[in-house]
């Protein structure tokens, strides 16, 4: 994982998620998933290209069940795109880097 995304807890969420100033995509999956891990690299990526403007984060959903639960994630990957504390968008499944770059920029306006 890169300095650009940051591993996530139960503990943190709020704080780093919810509280978050600026846009917080987050990457919810676990290690046995294999769709997950086509996905790291293109969350990597926004994370680089993004940096300072908006924040990303992976949660992994085996050790942290709580916002999982809470957020009604039943498949994984589940990409959630954060604002001022409330989902501004969800995705399912793997994703396009283009649909994802797509939606951080129609938030970041």
């Amino acid at each position: 994982m890169s300095d650009n995304v940051l591993e996530l807890t139960d503990a943190d969420f709020q704080k780093e998620v919810l509280e978050s100033d600026v846009p917080v995509l987050v990457d919810f999956w676990a290690e046995w998933c294999m769709p997950c891990k086509m996905v790291a690299p293109v969350v990597e990526e926004l994370a680089g290209e993004y940096a300072g403007r908006a924040k990303f984060a992976k949660m992994d959903t085996d050790s942290n069940r709580q916002a999982a639960m809470k957020l009604d994630i039943r498949a994984i990957p589940t990409l959630f795109v954060f604002q001022d504390g409330q989902v501004a968008r969800k995705f399912v499944g793997v994703q396009p880097k283009s649909e994802l770059k797509a939606a951080l920029d129609e938030l970041l306006g």
